[in-house]
């Protein structure tokens, strides 16, 4: 069963792949390769750098999400506590297995639920790379990219700096001895022992999983001017067994802020090397319909008439 799926995951990225335009003259797959390996390589500095000018670029709006976050840090008890006890309850389903690889570091994140981010991204990647598709390396990269950089921000970064325990379920127990966990929204600056991977102990802000899960969804969804698809897809990912997220609400939506800053930046950048800007390259229409007016006496009580005008446009 867990080919099947797996099977049905590939074609997808390849047929992805089969829709992204077409150029008409294509350089040979070795140099098309290494020079978006090169490029997205030597790239990683100024990722981080876009990071920054996200931050900096609006002091007035970062203020605002510093603040949304801080509200949503001391009504966590409420929320989370609602979470734990009218939401999970509801949403509780698994998907297939289709990992190929046990659960050994480094190889956690193709493994469980996460395989289902990360597979798509290496077939997205070698079908690319057979049809020497140099947006679809770009994009399979960037994804990948928007992972690593998601580990270093969130896992690494934040986590340690902010060091805040996870919750513990149900948050509203009367069990006195709940280790690790803790029933305190505003627990934080607690020193962690594992870096790398999860654990109870000042791990819990943000979300690891939110950040990574958004920042890769935000790479498809600006690469393919596509929203439904990634993040709907990142959804049914997320939400599946649920309850082993074990976080606070609020470390889940700063997740999802901080993820989609990372992707935004990722790309953005790629963009600024490849096309010489930020923003996205729109192609003209090979075809257009324009509605217009025109006087026609020869009909009796209708002076006026419209006629349909089709142009066709030779340039892309």
């Amino acid at each position: 069963m867990k080919y099947f799926f797996l099977a049905i995951l590939l074609c997808c990225c390849l047929l992805v792949n089969a829709q992204v335009d077409t150029v008409v003259k294509k350089d040979d797959f070795l140099v098309t390769s290494g020079r978006v390996i090169k490029n997205s390589v030597l790239s990683i500095p100024n990722d981080f750098v876009f990071m920054g000018k996200e931050v900096s670029n609006d002091w007035g709006k970062t203020g605002l999400y510093a603040l949304g976050t801080a509200g949503l840090i001391l009504t966590d008890k409420v929320t989370t506590r609602f979470l734990h006890q009218h939401i999970e309850p509801n949403v509780k389903y698994s998907l297939p297995n289709i990992s190929l690889v046990k659960s050994v570091t480094p190889f956690e994140w193709f493994v469980g639920n996460d395989a289902y981010m990360t597979y798509p991204i290496v077939g997205l990647y070698l079908g690319s790379l057979v049809s020497n598709n140099e947006k679809g390396q770009y994009v399979a990269i960037n994804a990948l990219k928007s992972l690593t950089h998601s580990l270093i921000v969130s896992q690494l970064a934040l986590k340690t700096i902010f060091g805040r325990d996870r919750p513990v379920r149900p948050l509203n127990t009367k069990d006195k001895d709940i280790g690790d966990w803790s029933k305190d929204n505003l627990d934080f600056f607690n020193s962690r022992e594992k870096l790398l991977t999860s654990d109870v102990k000042a791990s819990s802000f943000p979300s690891l999983h939110a950040t990574s899960y958004f920042a890769i969804a935000k790479v498809f969804q600006m690469e393919y001017d596509n929203y439904w698809i990634p993040y709907g897809f990142m959804t049914i990912v997320f939400l599946a067994d649920f309850e082993g997220h074990n976080h606070w609400v609020s470390d889940m939506v700063v997740g999802g802020v901080v993820g989609t800053i990372i992707g935004r930046s990722i790309v953005k950048n790629s963009w600024k090397l490849r096309y010489g800007s930020t923003e996205r390259i729109k192609k003209e229409k090979n075809v257009s319909f324009t509605l217009l007016p025109q006087f026609s006496p020869q009909l009796q009580g209708a002076p006026v008439s419209l006629y349909l005008a089709i142009n066709f446009n030779a340039k892309k």
